[in-house]
């Protein structure tokens, strides 16, 4: 299991109050800076997710930590019936929401201020659920997966997209020499929260990825499970079925 990283270390706030009020705190830059972070490269993983989900044809797809709603918004192309954004920081879903209603799709994407770890929805809810870059941010890990497990249909699938780390040299090396310190850098120069980027690299570099995430997944509820890295493992795409 990984360590409980927090971004507010001398903060008396659980995880998840910290994690909540640190999106807040970023949320009207977040899209841009998360552009340069990634250098773009997070649009391409995400088309890849869409994919996947689209071979399921889902009519009710639940995104968790959704964020101002990128992954949505795209998944909006499936023609499901309903999507269904949800996340703790209400200043992200506020900047999510701008964006859906200048994309005329309001109708189709509800936006809602929620707890992964305990969804206001019924069991068997939902054909498809995705997470991307938001399981590291859960509090409780293991609560957040079987949550997961009882809001998606049996038939279900379920596709996390999350930061791992690159094994091979000289990709490994590389990767942690941007996430320790570039990132940290180009996060206090262009966000409000000092702290924020150094959480979000700190959290990525402890975060447990492949077979260690895998086995986490198959201990609350899963049985068939998948990872796929993308771009030289710096990022993984798990799918998961009951």
């Amino acid at each position: 299991m990984s360590k409980i990283v927090k971004p507010y270390k001398n903060s008396e706030l659980g995880k998840k109050e910290q994690v909540a009020h640190m999106f807040n705190t970023i949320s009207k830059n977040y899209d841009g800076l998360n552009r340069v972070i990634s250098l773009g490269i997070d649009v391409k993983w995400r088309k890849k997710v869409v994919k996947i989900v689209g071979k399921d044809n889902p009519k009710q797809i639940l995104d968790i930590a959704t964020g101002t709603g990128d992954l949505a918004l795209m998944m909006a192309n499936l023609q499901p019936d309903r999507i269904v954004g949800l996340d703790i920081s209400e200043g992200m879903l506020e900047v999510g929401k701008q964006k859906i209603a200048k994309a005329n799709l309001a109708k189709k994407i509800e936006m809602v201020v929620g707890d992964s770890e305990d969804m206001p929805f019924q069991d068997n809810t939902f054909d498809a659920i995705t997470v991307s870059f938001g399981v590291r941010n859960f509090a409780n890990l293991d609560k957040g997966i079987r949550e997961i497990a009882r809001v998606l249909k049996p038939s279900g699938v379920l596709v996390i997209l999350e930061t791992s780390n690159p094994t091979k040299f000289p990709f490994k090396q590389g990767y942690k020499f941007y996430t320790n310190f570039i990132l940290p850098i180009i996060g206090k120069l262009f966000s409000k929260d000092k702290v924020a980027y150094s959480y979000l690299s700190e959290s990525a570099n402890s975060f447990p990825f492949g077979e260690a995430f895998n086995n986490i997944l198959q201990k609350n509820g899963f049985t068939n499970t998948d990872d796929k890295p993308v771009t030289f493992g710096v990022a993984t795409i798990y799918t998961a079925r009951q």
